[in-house]
């Protein structure tokens, strides 16, 4: 869920990693890392590798065996701290994202190993803005907590700021609309979403737009309203379904919660 391999920069393999991520292509991305795994120093390519496998899973509810190896393989190469917190942070999403799905509750797990990611990361981490949103989500969609999760949105959209991590920026101005739609605060909800669209739409992450534009519908007027959705829907179909869980806020007049997206 991080802005890790946004672009890439001067990067050709974060540049071609983040083409296929952008796109929905998580395993030829994931593969692009495998040679090398297993050199030194080679904790933070495991951990990327995690990462967009779990992300694969959120999305498409499917790849959880691949997605369990190659954490079980970041856990093992890790060094240092920083590599065990990143790796407990992608243990907590996978058993999150299992949980919300509905393929197995796993929600202790979450809250273990994103616990543990806690104690291991420093607050100068580059991955504790990711940990503070993952937190966020557990409290939200799990606990049905919305008031826990408010600060630590908060504190990740900070973060995420902070470190330059855009990517995550279009994720926490989502979350923090939709709990301001949820409170009846519609135009902060609005600029919200409004603002989360555009980042995705600068970046050219294109799995992500739909469930962006789904997302302003529900805080905006027709005949707006269902432009949007109409335009959601037409992405959702062109990437073959994807998120698979944005199905049912497209196709019912009641939407149901986004899990992360």
């Amino acid at each position: 869920m991080s802005g890790a391999g946004t672009s890439g920069g001067d990067d050709p393999l974060q540049r071609a990693i983040w083409r296929l991520r952008s796109r929905g292509c998580w395993t030829d991305a994931a593969a692009l890392l495998t040679p090398h795994i297993g050199r030194a120093g080679s904790a933070g390519a495991a951990v990327q590798r995690t990462a967009l496998l779990v992300e694969r899973c959120l999305f498409t509810g499917q790849g959880w065996a691949e997605a369990e190896d190659a954490l079980r393989v970041a856990e093992a190469v890790s060094q240092d701290d920083d590599d065990r917190g990143a790796a407990a942070c992608e243990r907590g999403q996978l058993a999150y994202a299992a949980t919300v799905l509905g393929v197995r509750d796993r929600a202790d797990e979450a809250r273990s190993a994103l616990g543990r990611a806690a104690a291991l990361l420093s607050p100068e981490s580059r991955t504790r803005p990711l940990l503070d949103f993952r937190r966020g989500l557990v409290a939200e969609h799990l606990a049905d907590a919305p008031q826990s999760a408010r600060p630590a949105y908060h504190r990740a959209h900070e973060g995420a700021q902070a470190h330059g991590d855009t990517l995550l920026l279009s994720f926490t101005w989502r979350h923090l609309a939709a709990l301001a739609l949820r409170d009846g605060e519609v135009a902060e909800a609005r600029k919200g979403f409004a603002e989360s669209l555009r980042i995705r739409e600068d970046l050219g992450f294109l799995i992500g737009t739909a469930p962006a534009l789904a997302a302003l519908a529900e805080a905006e007027p027709e005949p707006e309203a269902t432009r949007l959705r109409a335009e959601a829907r037409r992405l959702f179909h062109l990437l073959g379904g994807i998120p698979t869980w944005l199905a049912d806020q497209l196709h019912h007049a009641d939407p149901t919660p986004s899990p992360a997206a």
